[in-house]
């Protein structure tokens, strides 16, 4: 351990001192469900990984360990994103776990803040089918989309929302997406959120969910966080609570 500490210190200190001081520190897409537009600076490769557990209901359960975004920036308007998850789903007596069917992806920007202008980005994704463990195979590719926006209200607050629909590989049907969130910065480590989100399906219920977190900077490469919701439909799981740890470097 007295060996271990020093190394760790000693890699968060390099990766400060190797960033350039014209990026922004690391802007992450967790841990609310509110996709940021921002884009993964040019030549960076970001990981954003979560370890989250969902209570549906007595009998039923889920649990990511982990749920894994990657980012690699192109350019400063475009980024390639692939998504990979393990889950366990527990629904009585009936246990599954696995790899979920992979997704990539991109985002690019499409405006820049100007006035009531938001700054603005388009996000896609593909689910591969078959790219997933076994009993975790979707039927069809499923597609995902959401535009991305965001309001600067102030110097430490901010006002953002995504729209869009995703698909979930064994219907046809969409389900139609929604966030709003707003993000505060208490000082210049810690950052804090609420949010309302939800899924309407073509077919069936709506889903609507409220949620909140914190998020500590270590440095600019380097962030936290911590996160917690619960369903406000009948349809919606009881709760979930979340941990997130985000870093980048360049390659």
């Amino acid at each position: 351990m007295k060996t271990v500490l020093p190394i760790i210190a000693s890699v968060l200190l390099y990766s400060t001192s190797c960033f350039s001081q014209d990026l922004p520190s690391i802007q992450t897409d967790r841990p609310d469900q509110t996709e940021c537009p921002f884009i993964t600076p040019t030549g960076y490769l970001q990981f954003e990984n979560g370890f989250s557990f969902e209570k549906n209901n007595s009998k039923s359960t889920v649990m990511a360990v982990p749920s894994i975004l990657t980012k690699f920036g192109i350019n400063d308007h475009f980024e390639l994103r692939l998504i990979t998850e393990f889950s366990i789903e527990d629904n009585d007596s009936n246990k599954i776990s696995g790899i979920n069917p992979v997704l990539i992806g991109f985002k690019t920007r499409l405006l820049e803040e100007k006035g009531i202008i938001p700054t603005t980005s388009f996000i896609g994704h593909l689910g591969l089918p078959n790219l997933a463990s076994p009993e975790l195979k979707a039927t069809y590719y499923n597609p995902e989309f959401r535009f991305t926006m965001q309001h600067t209200l102030s110097q430490k607050q901010t006002l953002s929302y995504n729209l869009g629909a995703e698909w979930d590989g064994f219907t046809p049907e969409p389900t139609f997406i929604y966030t709003l969130t707003t993000g505060y910065s208490f000082t210049e480590k810690i950052g804090g959120y609420i949010e309302f989100f939800g899924f309407i399906p073509q077919k069936g219920k709506p889903d609507h969910r409220f949620d909140g977190g914190l998020t500590y900077l270590f440095n600019p490469n380097h962030q936290l966080d911590v996160s917690a919701g619960f369903g406000l439909s009948k349809i919606s799981p009881e709760y979930y609570v979340a941990l997130g740890y985000s870093f980048r470097f360049k390659i």
